[in-house]
């Protein structure tokens, strides 16, 4: 496509491709799939006459998702709820790039029906945890457990306690990491601290469990729940998780980050009552540690 006088590049693509609406265009362009002269660019990029736009499409995913017989761990289940122990590897939902093999697959395999909830892409769905990180997960079987789950999450009552290794010796012991997080500007599958203006607030609390050799073991609590969160802030303090390949470096004792959901805490929707729920240690990040201590 070529470009007109003054028009917004999202407003530009969702014009000119009749298939993406404004927010698909947006998202592709944030995913950098719109490039402009063969550069990626912004969406709020001002277009000029004769520039060049080149728009990827990937496949899309599956309209809805097939069961799959995926194992995975199990720590509680209930009417309402399933509290999974996610094995590291496995994406939490279908998207482009990985539309099957997926968490939500293997929940439909196992559940043998299809949750009762809004969205069939991400059926049960709350909350989410990246591909190669570990640990307790909360997977919701109707709307109205949902609706409860979704809005203690956003209300920020769920209990969320990760382990992470990072490089360095991170100090003080206890802190609060508080930066806004938004898309990378020079990377847009990236997250990155942005300006006050240009990116959503984040916190995130850190206590240090033990110094091993030039690395830290740390406790880490998110009080909000940004993309790349924990990943991103402890990299912008200088101590990125190890194994962390987009944030940091990949490691000789890791093939993923060093990242597992530990604990996680919430009020059960039928009842009010409040339980935690803990996962232990993966052997591979076990093994990490024996190698470096």
């Amino acid at each position: 496509m070529v470009g007109s006088q003054g028009i917004r590049l999202d407003r530009y693509v969702a014009g000119n491709c009749p298939e993406l609406t404004r927010t698909q265009a947006q998202k592709l362009i944030d995913d950098g799939m719109v490039r402009v002269n063969g550069v990626v660019a912004k969406a709020s990029l001002k277009l000029s006459v004769g520039d060049r736009i080149t728009v990827t499409i990937p496949p899309s995913a599956p309209s809805h998702p097939e069961p799959e017989d995926i194992p995975f761990g199990i720590l509680y289940e209930d009417y309402d709820v399933l509290v999974i122990d996610k094995p590291a590897g496995l994406p939490v939902h279908p998207a482009p790039g990985h539309p099957d093999h997926t968490l939500v697959n293997a929940i439909l395999a196992y559940l043998s029906f299809t949750p009762d909830t809004d969205d069939p892409m991400r059926p049960g769905i709350v909350h989410r945890l990246d591909m190669d990180t570990s640990g307790v997960m909360l997977v919701a079987k109707n709307r109205t457990a949902q609706a409860d789950l979704v809005e203690q999450f956003k209300s920020y009552t769920v209990t969320k306690v990760y382990l992470a290794l990072v490089k360095g010796h991170l100090a003080p012991e206890h802190g609060v990491i508080e930066a806004p997080i938004g898309r990378d500007t020079r990377n847009r599958k990236r997250m990155a601290v942005a300006a006050e203006n240009q990116g959503r607030p984040a916190r995130t609390r850190y206590r240090v469990i033990r110094y091993i050799d030039n690395y830290t073991l740390l406790e880490v609590m998110p009080e909000t729940g940004r993309t790349h969160q924990i990943r991103v802030h402890l990299t912008a303090i200088g101590h990125p998780v190890v194994g962390d390949a987009t944030y940091g470096v990949k490691s000789a004792h890791l093939s993923r980050q060093f990242l597992h959901s530990h604990r996680l805490g919430f009020r059960l929707p039928a009842t009010g009552e409040y339980v935690e729920f803990e996962s232990a240690l993966p052997s591979d990040l076990e093994q990490a540690l024996e190698d470096i201590g």
